[in-house]
This record gives structure tokens, C-alpha cells and sequence, in this order.
């Protein structure tokens, strides 16, 4: 049995201070204050030295690890991140990936999934291959801007079963729906969200009985608003901000260029704590940085100057959250470990709860990693 003593217990909605947590099996066995608590002979100590102890942080959402593209090197990608907190990592595709990568991202991750040093990966999420064109980075380079058929997806839904957790798409494509319905006989438990799209709240709303309830990187590329003569039109965000079910990702850089600042304070007093996911949406590019960004470090930009993702990692995006909403400690756990594992459909990890995976990080206030425990075991 493993005892981390002195710690500053980070449960889902409140702190238990100056407590201890044990671990047996993998699993979190027990917790209480330090002085109520009595701890059995025996145990391996870990002195958390008065830090917060908080559950592993799950990022559905990112495509790389450091400079490895992670449907290619899934292991590699993983570990890049678990070093960083993530004890649950979905491997994302890129929509313009082609169809044999996208069967290949399948091959790849089930079989990272079988080995030790997999087991942080929790499965894919599929970030296309159906999106708008007209949104995102590098769009000259996006393949499938052609009739949505059963030869070119049947493929792919074979190669992600048992894995895909969250697939994006845009619900305004023509002849959608078939797709929908295909992927979800195969994949009941998958989540859908909208990505890189126009859709009008109407067109989110109707596919949400088949379980569309994620916003991908929310308010970013997620369409245009109408202006009518004599009123503000609607679109993708307002209709993932309007909807109590959806949940809203979010990519919370430094300077907060992907969600202005702002925007990140209306998006949580309008969805709360519980409908936010925090995303690194990781990429890796190396085209030159625009006029004006010269000091930004923690975003990729493509050739044509548009933000192509992040370099950020899950534990800093915590605290970007908390340095631009005031959101406490609790909040930026629940945001990046709690809501992401539900969304995912993990039930057994994303919180402090007997019973649960131990996946647990040591943190400092600032959510500076101190230490990483995957599955009952220290690996950092």
C-alpha cells in the first residue's frame, strides 16, 4: 500500500487540507484528514509536502506529443504528455489526413494500446474526415471535399472500433446523417461533435439524439454569424452555449488568442464548470509566425497565417483557465480531468474516489507538476 501524506486533497467540488490518500491494487483505497487517519505499518510514503494531489488530467484532444505526430507515434505522443500530467490521452486525427491514414491512425493505437507503455492512451478521436473546409488551418490542403459515401467511411468506422471516444464533424454537410447512423450502429457509446463548421443550431440540434454533444475547440472555426438588417444572427457557438447538454472545449492559450479572455469568462458563467472541456489541441508546425505574434510561444501557425493549433500541454492550459476566469484549483480540475473523462466515457478515473484508477498528480498552485502516478505507480 502506498500513503501520500501532507497533501492538499483536490476532490470534484471542495479541498479536504493537511490529508493523506492510499493506494492498493492501482486503486485509491482510502482518504481523510492526516489527523483523523490512522496509516498502517508498512506503507510506501509519498510526501506531498503540502502540494495539491488532484486526479491525472485527460486531454481528448491532441494531435501531437512534443515534435511526434501522435496517430503515427501514439506511444512517443503519450508519454510526451503523461510527463506533463496526463494520465488519459486520446489520440486525434487531422481532417485532412487521407483514408488509409485514417485507417492507419486505427492500426496504430490499438496496437500502442496492448503494450505497457500504452497505458496512458485511452482511445481516438476522430477530427474529421467530414468537416467544412471553408474553417481551420491549411485548408488547401483538405482532401474530402467530395460526396460523403459509404465506400470511403465504412473503412474507417472498421478501423476505429473499440477506440473512437469523440468523432467531429460538420452537421451541414449534405448527406450527413447516413453517416451518422452508420457510425453509430457500430459505435453506440460515441460521442459527435462539431467541428470546423457553419451549421446552423437547427442543424447541431437534429443530430443531437444520435449523441452529438461536444463543441470542438469551441469558438474556434466554428463559422460566421449573419448579420440580419436589424439583428444579430446565430451559429455553431450559439447553439453549443444555448444547449445544457453540450459540452464546450476549450484551448486556453497564455495570451488568450485562441478564446479571447473575455469570451472564456461569458463561455463558463453561461455553461458552468460542468459543460467545459479543456483541450491542448497540441500541433506541430513550423511556419513562421505573423506580423504582430512575434512573442507568442505556445501557438502554431500554418503558411497562411491562420492559428493551426497549440503547443501547449494540459496542466499549462489549467492555469491559463484560472489565470483568465478566476477559477480556482477545484474548477481547473474539474474542467481538465473530470468533465473530459465523462465526456470520453471513463467512468473510473477524473476524480479523487475509492474505488477509482489512481491516476494522480502532484501539483504546486501554479500547476507546475511535481509528480505522476499512472495506475498506482510513480512514473514521474
Amino acid at each position: 500500500m502506498i500513503a501520500i501524506i501532507n497533501a492538499e486533497l483536490v476532490m470534484r467540488d471542495h479541498f479536504i487540507p493537511e490529508a493523506v490518500l492510499f493506494i492498493e491494487n492501482g486503486k485509491i483505497a482510502g482518504y481523510g484528514e492526516m489527523r483523523k487517519t490512522e496509516i498502517p505499518e508498512g506503507c510506501e510514503i509519498i510526501d506531498a509536502e503540502g502540494e495539491y494531489v488532484g486526479p491525472g488530467l485527460v486531454d481528448i484532444h491532441s494531435h501531437t506529443g512534443g515534435e511526434f505526430q501522435a496517430w503515427q507515434e501514439p506511444i512517443k505522443a503519450a508519454q510526451f504528455h503523461l510527463t506533463h500530467g496526463t494520465t488519459t490521452f486520446l489520440i486525434a486525427t487531422y481532417p485532412r489526413q487521407k483514408k488509409e491514414q485514417y485507417i492507419e491512425t486505427g492500426k496504430n493505437v490499438r496496437e500502442a494500446m496492448k503494450l505497457p507503455e500504452g497505458k496512458s492512451i485511452g482511445g481516438i478521436y476522430y477530427e474529421g474526415p467530414y468537416i467544412n473546409a471553408n474553417y481551420g488551418s491549411n485548408k488547401k490542403l483538405y482532401p474530402w471535399d467530395k460526396p460523403i459515401i459509404p465506400e470511403d467511411y465504412e473503412p474507417i468506422i472498421e478501423a476505429g472500433l473499440g477506440l473512437v471516444k469523440v468523432w467531429g464533424l460538420a452537421p451541414e454537410r449534405p448527406d450527413i446523417l447516413p453517416f451518422v447512423k452508420a457510425v453509430k450502429a457500430a459505435m453506440p457509446d460515441v460521442r459527435f461533435a462539431v467541428t470546423h463548421s457553419e451549421a446552423t443550431p437547427q442543424q447541431i440540434e437534429a443530430l443531437m439524439p444520435y449523441g452529438m454533444s461536444v463543441g470542438t475547440h469551441h469558438t474556434n472555426a466554428t463559422g460566421t454569424i449573419v448579420n440580419y438588417p436589424e439583428c444579430r444572427g446565430v451559429c455553431v457557438d450559439e447553439a453549443v452555449n444555448y444547449n445544457d447538454g453540450m459540452y464546450a472545449e476549450l484551448i486556453c492559450d497564455s495570451r488568450g488568442i485562441h478564446v479571447d479572455p473575455y469570451m472564456l469568462r461569458l463561455v463558463r458563467k453561461i455553461k458552468g464548470d460542468s459543460r467545459i472541456v479543456l483541450i491542448s489541441d497540441r500541433t506541430y508546425n513550423d511556419a513562421p509566425k505573423p506580423a504582430g505574434y512575434e512573442d507568442v510561444f505556445d501557438i502554431n501557425f500554418d503558411g497562411a497565417n491562420d492559428i493551426a493549433g497549440s503547443k501547449l500541454t494540459l496542466e499549462i492550459a489549467c492555469r491559463n483557465y484560472m489565470k483568465h476566469t478566476g477559477a480556482s484549483m477545484v474548477d481547473a480540475f474539474r474542467v481538465g480531468s473530470y468533465n473530459p473523462s465523462r465526456v470520453a466515457g471513463f467512468t473510473d478515473r477524473g476524480e479523487i474516489a475509492v474505488g477509482l484508477r489512481a491516476d494522480l498528480i502532484i501539483v504546486d498552485r501554479k500547476m507546475n507538476v511535481k509528480k505522476v502516478i499512472l495506475d498506482g505507480e510513480v512514473v514521474r
